[in-house]
């Protein structure tokens, strides 16, 4: 997520991880590239002036921690600076009510549709019984986009096709509300904040009584979103923000920054295309993984919804400690898939970014990893167990068991040596690791 930015600042923290001497020179230089980094992420330039000034004057004056260098010590203080640039303290969503209404407000190409479906199955995986209710009556396609996204996501839907008035919508499904744990009401969206808008999602409010207002913005509109946070907290009086399309974009930092300035909570962000690309915005967590810090916390969540909690800490601790087998990586290649790309997983790993890993390892595609299945269905569970034994005729014999070309058979070979090599790597950066823990990740059990 973020990435021009993120790599960015991990580039920043790389060079001042190889010097041994923190002096006056190299604090300049970090906050200058800092500087440029927070700029480029259309991050306001007052805002980028004034935390980078915060930093080098507390990475000049202030003594290290007890246990930590002064090289430790600096980082630290980027990281919580950074943390009260993007937002301090999380934006926490409660549900008190029952059922707790939600109403999602914003403009044209926000992706508030996708964003209702994306958030509904947030809590459908947490337990919630959810629906979701179209009231935005402007789009022509609105209806039949949120009625399929319900479908494909298995979560009640109401609305009333060709229906011109969001109120009567609401109103004719009221008997209905009471069955659910959250009801989420997806609004109509305007070019621009205008009066026409303000005076009917002040009647749809109305209607609704929502416990919460969630404002949903694009994260490529950058500081923009300053004026548009502000516009709709004080017309409307949204309760938090909700950022969208995250993945890949610079212009993340401006977005989230700008809501922070203006008081607005951002509660959730949407950090890529697929449905479960959404997530609480847990600012010290999110830092942690711009600066390549990881986040294992979120690791593990992302694990345990795709296998058993007790698998899920084997696999993260088999894992880092490179001790995985191909038995291991056949069992969890679906579960993998399902937690996501394998470069957003990494990202969470401590030290995983930070070590430049080569793209075409973190390009693995869906037919790859089936590629890999077969080919693995193909090996004796002693070749399985040690790869070193699978060379000449073994390779001939898996790949003619397997239907694959013998270069597919290597391939992979190559893949998982490289693997491996890449973890136990990371493995040994104890700095990571010390970083990690007192920054308040939890390592995996066994770590």
């Amino acid at each position: 997520m973020l990435d021009k930015l993120g790599e960015s600042l991990k580039d920043s923290l790389r060079k001042l991880l190889k010097i041994s001497l923190v002096d006056k020179k190299l604090v300049d230089e970090l906050t200058s590239d800092i500087k440029k980094s927070l700029i480029s992420g259309d991050v306001n330039l007052e805002l980028a002036t004034k935390i980078t000034e915060s930093i080098k004057k507390r990475a000049l004056e202030e003594k290290p921690k007890s246990g930590l260098t002064h090289r430790e010590h600096v980082i630290n203080i980027v990281y919580e600076e950074l943390v009260k640039l993007l937002g301090a303290e999380p934006g926490k969503f409660e549900i008190k009510e029952k059922p707790t209404r939600i109403l999602l407000v914003g403009l044209f190409g926000s992706g508030k549709t996708t964003t209702a479906a994306k958030l509904a199955k947030l809590f459908k995986k947490q337990g919630q019984k959810v629906c979701l209710v179209q009231t935005d009556t402007w789009r022509p396609a609105a209806y039949e986009q949120l009625k399929q996204l319900s479908e494909k996501i298995n979560i009640p839907f109401y609305g009333i096709k060709d229906e011109k008035d969001p109120v009567k919508i609401v109103q004719k499904f009221e008997p209905d509300y009471s069955r659910f744990n959250v009801v989420i009401f997806d609004s109509a969206g305007r070019d621009a904040l205008s009066a026409e808008l303000t005076t009917e999602i002040k009647k749809l409010n109305q209607a609704v009584k929502p416990h919460e207002k969630l404002l949903v913005m694009s994260g490529d509109i950058g500081q923009a979103a300053k004026a548009q946070a502000k516009a709709f907290k004080e017309n409307i009086g949204v309760t938090g923000v909700i950022i969208t399309k995250l993945d890949g974009t610079a212009k993340g930092g401006g977005a989230i920054s700008a809501c922070a300035e203006t008081g607005a909570r951002v509660k959730f962000i949407g950090v890529g295309e697929h449905i479960d690309d959404f997530e609480d915005y847990e600012p010290k967590r999110f830092v942690s993984r711009l600066l390549g810090l990881g986040d294992l916390q979120t690791l593990l969540q992302k694990a345990e919804e795709s296998m058993k909690k007790e698998d899920a800490e084997a696999l993260a601790k088999k894992f880092i400690k490179a001790e995985f087998t191909f038995d291991d990586l056949m069992k969890q290649m679906e579960a993998l898939q399902k937690m996501g790309p394998l470069s957003q997983i990494m990202s969470m790993i401590p030290g995983a970014s930070m070590a430049k890993i080569p793209p075409e390892l973190m390009q693995v595609q869906e037919g790859k990893l089936k590629t890999w299945k077969f080919i693995i269905q193909s090996m004796t569970k002693q070749e399985r167990d040690n790869p070193d034994l699978i060379e000449g005729s073994r390779i001939r014999r898996i790949a003619k068991g397997s239907g694959k070309p013998e270069s597919e058979v290597r391939d992979l070979v190559k893949q998982y040596n490289q693997m491996k090599k890449m973890m136990k790597m990371m493995g040994n950066q104890k700095q990571m690791q010390k970083l990690q823990k007192m920054l308040g990740g939890k390592m995996p059990m066994g770590l």
